[in-house]
């Protein structure tokens, strides 16, 4: 079972080749994030960790070779599964930006304090990100990550502070 603080960071889709190359779909905003010698961990019913001895790029996708996978019976049985990497080699987040793994979880609060529930996923749109919220009630509310709307995020102490706009609820 993969360690919580893992970050996920693809999916294997299929095999390439007969050689033990997988091919990865990303979920990571970096593609070039892969490099040889990076360490990555396949989450099988035991976590198998590997470490990446080749990297290529075929259209929106990320061909992998793994030190000591060499056919490709020793990598088919992984197809499917999720990739992760440790949060020491995660990339490094800018300002205001939040990894999804430390912001589902979170209470959601009004600026007065009103709790309205607990963000439960994040939505990735072309303009902008959009929070998930699950009320008590079991509504689900979609919150747009704009200024306007989320006022302030505490990864710390789990909270996500909003301002639910008109028409929101």
């Amino acid at each position: 079972m993969i360690d919580p603080d893992m970050l996920r960071v693809g999916i294997i889709s299929n095999t390439h080749g007969v050689r033990g190359e997988i091919k990865l779909w990303p979920t990571t905003d970096d593609l070039n994030r892969f490099h040889k010698g990076l360490k990555l961990y396949i989450d099988a019913r035991e976590t198998l960790p590997v470490t990446v001895a080749g990297v290529k790029y075929f259209k929106n996708m990320v061909i992998l070779k793994f030190e000591g996978i060499d056919n490709i019976n020793d990598i088919e049985r992984y197809k499917g599964l999720d990739v992760y990497v440790s949060r020491e080699d995660a990339l490094p987040l800018a300002e205001g930006e939040y990894y999804i793994c430390d912001l589902v979880g979170c209470t959601v609060v009004e600026e007065n304090g009103a709790r309205v529930g607990v963000l439960s996923d994040v939505m990735t749109t072309g303009a902008n990100d959009v929070y998930i919220v699950t009320t008590d009630a079991g509504k689900e509310i979609l919150l747009p990550v704009i200024p306007d709307c989320i006022r302030n995020v505490d990864i710390e102490n789990k909270t996500v502070t909003v301002y639910l706009m008109p028409g929101l609820v």
